[in-house]
Order: C-alpha cells, then structure tokens, then sequence
C-alpha cells in the first residue's frame, strides 16, 4: 500500500525528543524508519514492471480533488533513493552534530521533508502533487535555515524559499489550466486532475488552446525548483546550510523535483516543438554555466553545488529530448549522479569536520590521516568523472548515444555536454584528489578521520557507484526498465554494458568520452596554475550575475514596499478611505457597468410623491454633511440621511430592517454628540484639486454602490430557496419573522462570529480608552533592574 511509504511524516514529531534524549546515537535509531519502508517497497518493486500500486481516499468530491497515491516504476526509482540515502543522511548527522544542540529538531525536519519527497513522487492527483511540492519548499527553508543564529543561513533559506515558492505559484496556475484543459477535452471533473488520466490524453491537451501557458507555467515551476539557469543561484547558496542537508536535498532528493515533475508529464505534453525547444535549451544554458561556474570556486561544497547544477542541467536536456535513448540515459544518469554526489557531499562534511576548512587551495596530505575518506572520495570523483567501471560511466555514455539521435540538435548538444563534461571532470578529480594528495597548508584545526556515522554513507554510496557499475543487470532487469517504462507509456527493455562491441554509434560515444577526457584532465593539471586566476573572474563577474540582481530586486521590492506604506498610511482615515475606494473603483467598475447598465435602463416604474420627498431628504443630509465644516452638522446631516432610509425600508416591508437602520442612526448620533466637544474642528480640503477629486471619488463610490445593488437585483434567485426557508422557519425554528429566523437559526454560526468580532473591538476600544491620559513607567535600567 502505497500510503505506508509516508510513514516519515508520522514520525517527524517524535524525532524530537528521541533527539533530545539520544543525541548522537538517533540518527542510527531514526534511520530504521527509512530502512523499514525500503524493504517494504523492494517487496513490491517485482510487480511494478506489470502494473502499479494505488491508493485513494475523497478528499473535495465536488471539485473532483481526491487524496490519491500511485506508485510505478518511476515513483519507485525516486523512492528508492529518497529512502536510502535517507537512511544514511539520518545516521551522518547522528555523527556530524554529535551531543549538540538542535540534534533532534534537525532529524524531525529531515524526516519531514523525506516524508514530502515521498508524497510529491507518489502523488496521482495535480492537487495532492502540489500540496506535497510546496511542503518540501518549507521544509527544505526549515533545514536549510537551521542554524538560525547565521544570517547568512537566514538569508539563503529565505532565498531558497522565494525563488522555489515563485515557482511554485506559477506551477499552481499551470496544473489549473491542466485540469481545465482536459475537462474542455471531455475529461469529467473527479478524474480530470489524475496523472495517470493525463497521460492517455495527450492529443486533447496539446491540441488545446491552454496547452502553451500551461505548459510555460509548468516549466517555469520545474526550473526553478531544479536550478536551471538564472534560477540557479540559489543552490549555490544553499550551501550555508549544514553537510547534512546539502549531501540530502541538494543532491539526491529536492533538485530532482523539478527533473521528476517534467518526467511524469512527459507523457502527457511532450514531444512537441514547444516542448523540445524550451526544456532543452534551459538543460544546455545550465549544463554549460553550472559547470562553467564550478571552475571558479575554492569552497568544496560550493564546487559540488554548481556541479550538481550542470548535472541537472543534463537532465534537463535528456527529458527535452523524449526519445527513448533518452530516457534510458536519464534514469541511470539520474541514479548514478545521486550515489557520488551524496557522497562527495558527505566527505565535504567529514573534511570540514576533521580539518576546520573546506577551502581546497588549504587542503592537502590527508591520505594517511582520512584513508577511509579518501577511498571513498575517490571512487565517488571517479564516477563523477566517467571512468570506467564505475555507474557514472555508464550514465555519460547513455546521454552521449541520446544526442546523436538529432541531427544539427544533436550536435550543438554534443558540443555543449563536451564543454560541460571536460569541467566536471576537472572539478571533480580537484575534488578527490586536492583535499588528499596535495601539499597540506596551514589548517584551523588538527585533522583526523571521521567516526563511523560519517564514513558509512560516503562508503557505501561509493561502494554501489562501483558495485551497480560492474554489475548494471542488478538495475537493468529491476528498477531500471520499469521506471523508464513508466515515462514512455510503454514496455521498454534495458541493456546496459560496459563495452557494446565495435560499432559505429559505440565508438563515436567511446571517442567523444575519449576527447572530453582528454579535456578535462588537460583542464585538471591547469587548474594547478590558473586557479587563482578563475576563483578572480568569478568574483569580477559576481555582480553580473543572477545572484546579484536577486538581491538588487528583492532591495528593491523592499524599498518600494516601504515607500508605498509611508504614502498610503500617513495615519489619516481620509487617506485611508481614498486608497480603499479608489482601488475598488478600479477593479470593479468596469464589470459593474457591463451587468447593471442593462437593468437601469430597462427600469421603467414611475416614482410616487412620497418616494421623491424621502429621496430628496436623503441627498438633502449628504449635501449637508459635505459642505459644511461643522460637526454638529456634519451630524445632523447624516441622522436625516439614515432616518430616511429607515423610512424607506418600512415602506417597502422591510421593517426589521427600518428599525435596526433607526436604531443604528440614533445611538451613533447620541455617541457622537457625546464626543462633539473633545472633537477637533474640521479641516477643509485646500485646494480646488483636492476638492474635485474627493468629489470624483466619492460620487464614483456612490454610483459604484447603486450598480451594485442593480446587478444583485438582476441576478435570478432560485425560489426554492425561499420557499424552503418560510416553510421551516415555524416547525424548525418556532419563528414566523423570516427575517429574525434566518440571522438567529438558520446562519447562527454567521451571526455569533459578528457578535464575537463587535464584541472583541469593544473590548479593545475600552482598553484603549482606559489607557488613554495615563503615564507609562519608563523601563528600569539595567542596573535598578538587578537590584
């Protein structure tokens, strides 16, 4: 059952005081939730090539929102690798945070967001999808934010969270327009949200007229979440937070959301020109620019984030493209890159553990101090770097045979990944080889090698990377066929080897790989001479950057915002009204026009002598309380206004109504004739323009408010309601008045909340008043305080 697998956010909240009371030793206790549901979900990974597990519970029947889960093979590739790097992210940070504080709260948020990841792969139905998308955004501004005393962690959470809840804005309007592009096609509403039912739909959708914003929503939700250029700054800058956190989201889980996402509606609006153009050139721009970026950076997560910037770019390209090559290079590429870069993160962390730096131009000599790091750290580099055996060799030979389907396409993305690849390589052996077989320069501190919590996950994701490479029938006949079977719609069989014989495709992916490898170890041993000189260029060309305009908009919006507040609130209640009505006036007025004009000019009715009179009256006392400049009739004025009115409601039969409406004007004249003396004298406008444009304002409001009741009164009622309503205002309600009935009974709950806000605005306006002429002590000073 597919619903057992979010089992984590259930058991987030204990990890606090199992934390608290564990220290260290949680993270081995926590990770047994996350090892349990693996062996559960390997029991069922026999039956996915076939099929898939699925659960559903209503949740808003009539929108046709249900609660519902489905796991297929490529949910499962994404599960497998949530949980067990899971598993060892949790028993890391037992290791890399010790007997510290915040041990445990920081378990409970990976265990959250573990749960999130879960859900978002598992999700079936768009609205389910997108609740569990935007908890892994707060999730993840938990994590990487938490270590809340750094600003500079602050600042990144905060970055992280725009950026991706941008996103995440726009993907909500595109699953909108989804779900009604596929009801126009004849979808009904309760399955019309379904991803399962979008795939089978895709000539309705592409052919509709929401296809193309949709589609561009869409994408622009899954590129801001994978970091695709120039949303990728903020990964980079995500580093701030702890090893854990990168080595987890920011390798293996949350990056790939985005990636995930484009996968599983590849079925249902892939393969069009739109499609190909927009994904893969956002997958080419990245590739070539995080890796690019990498060669320029001295920190080693740092280097690893903007690699793992062109990794996804990569894996961009390869969903841009569809084909079935393609997808086959995705699904290893996409495996291979979370086992050695979880686990290059990882030996980031125990470094910095052990020798007080991540700086690589510092770092050197730490072979024979960190063996079991180094070994690990070079295995993982070499996958990184496409050697042979290992899993990453294979996943750049399959992207490299992807691009030589296309023809003039193909070859700029050969090109491009070669440009890319080359980089990667060379970052990736300064990765594993800098921090340990360098000359070691000064270090804060004496280096020595990590506890086993620390080296278990580096090594064992090393371990696989190798293992899967020398073994590839162990995902090629598992995992493998079923997740790519998955995105194609279709059975889809997988051969993977080391070597495929002497062909022409063969050795043109064996001669690419040769002349990037070439490449990149010629970039590798420049790197020696020419690094002072990147990490320069870089910094001149910072300020140019995506990251640089973030933060000149978000100052921006900043100011802006202030400077709009200190405009609108000046603390003037006439200032206050203007703003409100004018905007209103703004939105609505067109609309208003458009359904009452109709009724108004249809009116035909004569007027009857009384009706002229009470109407006079009641422009007659707004006239009064608008020219004059005294309160008292200012007041007077406005009681002949609402008297009026009051007469008017009784004589249409409205008399709850009139009396509510008398009784109103004569307590607010009597309160106000109380106050008249502590009042200030009214001030005039001063000018003829100000003048006018209160009088705009206010006869536009007015006219506003009589379109308004004309539309209401054009809108047809149905009359069962009313009838339903007086027939059992008596037996149910033991009332005759429909009216008194229907506030009192029938919308009691409406009426109490009224009741409860009057009564919470008068307590306060007491308390403000019983405040009012007395004198606040001044505080102590610190030394009076402490005596």
């Amino acid at each position: 059952m597919p619903a057992l697998l979010l089992i984590p956010l259930l058991v987030a909240p204990v990890a606090v005081p199992v934390g608290g009371r564990l220290r260290a030793a949680s993270g081995w206790v926590l990770a047994l939730v996350p090892l349990a549901l693996l062996g559960y979900l390997l029991t069922l990974l026999p039956g996915l090539p076939d099929g898939a597990a699925v659960a559903e519970w209503p949740w808003l029947a009539d929108l046709g929102v249900s609660f519902a889960l489905r796991l297929d093979g490529l949910a499962a590739l994404f599960c497998l690798l949530i949980l067990g790097i899971g598993a060892l992210i949790l028993i890391y940070a037992g290791g890399y945070v010790g007997d510290g504080p915040g041990m445990g709260r920081l378990c409970a948020t990976l265990l959250a967001f573990m749960g999130a990841m879960l859900g978002l792969v598992l999700a079936d139905d768009l609205v389910t999808l997108f609740l569990f998308w935007e908890l892994t955004s707060i999730t993840s501004f938990l994590l990487i934010g938490s270590r809340n005393e750094d600003k500079s962690a602050r600042d990144a959470a905060l970055q992280a969270l725009l950026v991706t809840g941008a996103g995440g804005l726009a993907l909500l309007a595109g699953l909108i327009l989804l779900m009604m592009a596929a009801v126009q096609a004849g979808e009904p509403l309760s399955s019309a949200g379904r991803l399962s039912t979008l795939t089978g739909m895709r000539e309705a959708l592409v052919a509709s007229p929401l296809y193309t914003p949709a589609l561009l929503l869409i994408v622009a939700g899954a590129v801001t979440k994978s970091a695709q250029v120039p949303f990728h700054f903020w990964l980079p800058g995500a580093m701030a937070a702890p090893t854990p956190v990168s080595a987890y989201l920011h390798s293996a889980t949350m990056v790939k959301a985005g990636v995930y996402l484009l996968a599983r509606l590849l079925p249902a609006l892939g393969s069009t020109p739109l499609w190909h153009g927009l994904i893969t050139t956002f997958g080419a721009v990245t590739m070539l620019a995080g890796a690019a970026a990498a060669l320029g950076q001295r920190d080693l997560k740092r280097i690893l984030a903007y690699t793992t910037v062109s990794a996804l770019g990569t894996l961009m390209v390869l969903i841009g493209l569809g084909t079935e090559a393609a997808l086959k290079a995705m699904a290893v590429f996409l495996v291979a890159h979370a086992l050695y870069k979880a686990a290059l993160f990882m030996v980031a962390g125990n470094i910095d553990h052990a020798a007080g730096t991540r700086d690589v131009t510092r770092l050197g000599g730490l072979w024979r101090i960190m063996p079991a790091t180094a070994l690990a750290a070079c295995v993982a580099a070499l996958s990184m770097a496409g050697a042979p055996p290992l899993f990453g060799f294979l996943g750049k030979e399959l992207t490299i045979k992807a691009k030589l389907d296309y023809e003039l396409l193909g070859a700029i993305l050969i090109l491009v990944a070669f440009l890319a690849n080359a980089c990667q390589i060379a970052m990736a052996l300064v990765v594993g080889t800098w921090p340990f077989f360098r000359r070691r320069g000064e270090l804060p501190e004496h280096p020595h090698e990590a506890p086993l919590a620390m080296l278990l996950g580096p090594v064992v994701l090393a371990v696989a990377g190798l293992f899967v490479g020398l073994v590839p029938e162990m995902f090629d006949r598992t995992i493998g066929p079923a997740a790519v079977s998955a995105v194609a719609g279709r059975a889809v069989e997988m051969k993977l080897k080391l070597w495929h014989g002497l062909n022409p495709v063969a050795l043109t992916a064996v001669g690419i790989s040769a002349l990037t490898t070439v490449l990149g170890l010629w970039l590798y041993f420049r790197l020696h001479t020419w690094f002072e000189h990147t990490v320069a260029a870089a910094h001149r060309v910072a300020p140019f950057g995506a990251a640089r305009a973030y933060q000149v908009g978000l100052s921006g919006l900043l100011a802006g915002a202030t400077w709009l507040t200190g405009r609108v609130q000046d603390g003037r209640l006439r200032r206050y009204l203007l703003v409100v009505l004018v905007f209103t006036l703004a939105v609505v007025a067109v609309p208003l026009v458009r359904s009452a004009w109709p009724t108004f000019t249809a009116s035909q009715r004569s007027l009857y002598a009384h009706e002229v009179v009470l109407a006079a009256m009641v422009v007659g006392g707004a006239l009064l309380a608008v020219c004059t400049v005294s309160r008292l009739a200012v007041i007077t004025g406005l009681g002949a206004t609402g008297w009026s009115l009051g007469l008017l409601f009784a004589i249409y039969g409205a008399p709850d109504l009139a009396i509510t409406l008398v009784l109103v004007e004569t307590l607010t004249v009597v309160l106000f004739a109380f106050l008249l003396p502590h009042l200030p004298r009214i001030e005039p406008l001063r000018t003829r323009g100000q003048q006018l444009a209160a009088a705009a304002v206010a006869l536009g409001s007015g006219a506003m408010m009589t379109l308004l009741v004309l539309a209401v009164a054009a809108v047809g009622r149905p009359p069962h309601v009313s009838r339903e309503l007086v027939a059992a205002s008596v037996p149910e309600a033991h009332g005759r008045n429909i009216v008194n009935v229907i506030l009192v009974d029938f919308r009691a709950l409406d009426t109490l909340g009224e009741i409860t806000v009057v009564a919470v605005a008068g307590v306060g306006l007491y308390a403000l008043l019983r405040l009012r002429g007395r004198r606040v002590a001044p505080a102590l000073a610190p030394q009076e305080a402490g005596q």
